[in-house]
C-alpha cells in the first residue's frame, strides 16, 4: 500500500497486523517464548520481532543461539514494558503517557526498537512545556537522543522568560548546565534583568553552596546592557556581590562602560562593543522592503535587529527593479512581495526573497493587478484581497499555494477595498465546545471602516486563538465582550462602523 503524501510504502496492512496480534494473543503459530526476570512467559513470532528490533534479531539468529531452543531470557525488562513494546511490534502503536514514556523509551533503546524510540521522542516533543522542558533535555542527552535534545534546547532558548518564572527544574541544574543556558547567545530575553533575577533564584535555592558562584554567573550576563539604575541598585550593591572580592573588577568595568561611553569611541565614530555589552542574537528580524522614498519607488532593503536596536542595510536588492505599495507575506523562511506599483505600471507580478540564500526569484503572477493590496497568511497559504489596478478598486480576492506555485481566485468580498488592513482571526465560541467561527477583519485606509467576516471556507479559516484576556490586553475597554464579538462575526457577513459600535457597546 502506498502513502500518497510521503510516497513511502507501508509494509503491512492494519488488518494483517491485527491478525498477527490476535494469533499471538491466542498462542497460535508462535515459535518462541520470551522469559522475563519475574518468570513471565510471553509467546511471540520470532520473524516479526526480528523485523523491528536488532536486539531480537541478534538473539534469534546468531550462532550463540540454539535454533532448537524456543525460550529466550530477556533480563532487565518488566512485564508491563514488554507488553507495551510488543503492541508496537505487532500493531505499530504505543500507549504512551507522561508517567510511562521515559521507561518505554529506555526499554525501547535497550531492545533496539528504533521505531518505538522515535515515537517516544515525538511524544516528549509534543508535551514540552516551560515546566518540563529542562528535565526532558537532560533525559534526552543522557540517552543520546540528539534530535530531541536539540528540539528541547531550542524550546528553552525561545521560551526562557516563561521557564524562569514557572520551572522548578531550572533550580535543580548543576552550575555547568545552568551557565550553558544563561550564557547562550541565542537566549531569548528582552532584557538582561531577567537573567540576573534568574541567577538570584538559582542561588537562593541553596545559598550556602551556591553564593560562591556569583562571579562565574555574572560573566554570563551582558552587564553593559543593564539599565544603569538597575545595575547600581540591584546588582552592584547586592549582598552576594559586595561579599565577594572577586566581583570588584567586573563591577568597575561595567561602571566604566555605563558612565564613560566616550572611551569606546574611535576617531572615525564607530562604536567598539565590549564583551559585557555584546547583544544576544535576535529571535525576530524585521524586514523593510521597497516602498516610496524621495519622490519615487525604491528597492532598498533594511533589516532591524531587535536585540542590538539597529538597522542593517541588505545589499541583495530585487534585480527586477523598485516597487512600492505592495503587500508582503512570510511563509517558512521565504518573504513574498505581492503586487505593487513602480511609478508607471501596476503589478500583478510577485517576487520571492530567500533571506538564507539571499536570492530573488519570480513566482506565478496574480489574476489581477493590485497595488495597495491587503495580504494575510493562513496555514502557509497567502491571501491577496482588494487593491487598486490603476483604474478601479477591487473586491476580488485570490490565494497562493507555494507548493504548486499557483494563484486561485476565491470568493469576492462584498465591498471594494484598497490600502486596507488584513489579518487572520480565530475566535473561540465558549458556549459550543470545539466549534470555531472564521473571519477576516478589514479596516480601509481611505476613510471607510467596516468589518467583513466570511463563512466561505476558501477565504479564511482559523489562525490564532484570541481569548477574552488577550482582547482586553490588546484593545483595553474597546473589546469588553467576547461573546458579542463572536455573535457578530458569526451572524453578520458585513457591517459598518456604526453597527460594530452598537454591538460592542463602544
Amino acid at each position: 500500500m502506498q502513502d500518497a503524501e510521503t510516497g513511502k510504502g507501508r509494509c503491512m496492512s492494519m488488518q494483517a497486523m491485527q491478525t498477527l496480534y490476535d494469533l499471538r494473543e491466542n498462542n497460535q503459530l508462535c515459535d518462541a517464548i520470551i522469559v522475563l526476570d519475574d518468570g513471565t512467559e510471553i509467546p511471540i513470532h520470532r520473524a516479526l520481532l526480528c523485523a523491528c528490533s536488532s536486539y531480537f534479531k541478534a538473539a534469534f539468529t546468531t550462532l550463540l543461539h540454539n535454533k532448537n531452543e524456543t525460550k529466550v531470557q530477556i533480563p532487565g525488562v518488566s512485564s508491563e514494558m514488554m507488553h507495551i513494546l510488543l503492541n508496537y511490534a505487532y500493531l505499530r502503536k504505543l500507549d504512551l503517557n507522561k508517567n510511562n514514556v521515559f521507561d518505554v523509551l529506555i526499554t525501547a533503546d535497550y531492545l533496539s526498537m528504533l521505531g518505538a524510540l522515535e515515537m517516544c521522542c515525538k511524544y516528549l516533543e509534543s508535551i514540552l512545556s516551560p515546566k518540563n522542558c529542562i528535565g526532558i533535555l537532560l533525559f534526552a542527552r543522557n540517552h543520546f537522543c540528539t534530535d530531541l535534545a536539540l528540539i528541547c534546547w531550542r524550546y528553552i532558548m525561545k521560551n526562557f522568560i516563561q521557564i524562569s518564572q514557572l520551572s522548578e527544574e531550572i533550580l535543580m541544574l548543576s552550575l555547568k548546565d545552568f551557565q550553558e543556558i544563561i550564557n547562550a547567545d541565542n537566549l531569548n530575553v528582552k532584557s538582561e534583568e531577567i537573567v540576573w533575577e534568574t541567577i538570584l533564584k538559582w542561588i537562593n535555592h541553596d545559598p550556602e553552596q551556591r553564593k560562591g558562584h556569583i562571579v562565574a554567573l555574572m560573566k554570563c550576563i551582558r552587564l553593559g546592557l543593564l539599565e544603569t539604575q538597575f545595575f547600581m541598585e540591584k546588582v552592584k550593591d547586592h549582598p552576594y556581590v559586595t561579599s565577594c572580592e572577586e566581583s570588584r573588577p567586573m563591577v568597575i568595568e561595567t561602571l566604566k562602560f555605563l558612565y564613560d561611553l566616550e572611551r569606546i569611541m574611535h576617531k572615525n565614530g564607530e562604536v567598539v562593543t565590549p564583551e559585557i555589552a555584546r547583544p544576544r542574537l535576535p529571535h525576530e528580524v524585521l524586514f523593510a522592503i521597497g516602498g516610496w522614498s524621495g519622490g519615487s519607488p525604491t528597492n532598498y532593503i533594511e533589516t532591524y535587529d531587535t536585540r542590538a536596536d539597529r538597522w542593517v542595510k541588505i545589499e541583495e536588492v530585487d534585480p527586477s527593479g523598485p516597487r512600492a505599495y505592495h503587500g508582503t507575506a512570510v511563509v517558512g523562511f521565504n518573504i513574498y512581495v505581492i503586487g505593487g506599483f513602480d511609478g508607471m505600471d501596476y503589478f500583478n507580478s510577485c517576487r520571492c526573497f530567500d533571506p538564507i540564500k539571499k536570492a530573488w526569484k519570480e513566482i506565478a503572477p496574480m489574476h489581477a493587478r493590485r497595488c495597495y493590496v491587503s495580504v494575510a497568511v493562513l496555514n502557509n497559504i497567502i491571501y491577496a484581497m482588494g487593491g487598486y489596478d490603476g483604474h478601479h478598486r477591487q473586491n476580488t480576492a485570490e490565494k497562493y499555494d507555494y507548493k504548486t506555485n499557483q494563484w486561485s481566485l476565491i470568493a469576492s468580498m462584498n465591498m471594494q477595498r484598497s490600502d486596507a488592513s488584513a489579518c487572520t482571526l480565530n475566535i473561540l465560541w465558549r458556549n459550543h465546545h470545539a466549534y470555531y467561527r472564521n473571519g477576516v477583519l478589514n479596516e480601509d485606509g481611505d476613510g471607510m471602516y467596516s468589518v467583513e467576516a466570511s463563512k466561505n471556507e476558501y477565504l479564511v479559516e482559523c489562525s490564532v486563538v484570541i481569548d477574552e484576556e488577550s482582547l482586553k490586553t490588546l484593545y483595553g475597554e474597546l473589546w469588553p465582550d467576547l461573546t458579542t464579538l463572536v455573535a457578530f462575526l458569526s451572524e453578520n457577513r458585513r457591517g459598518d462602523l456604526k453597527l460594530v459600535k452598537t454591538l460592542l457597546k463602544i
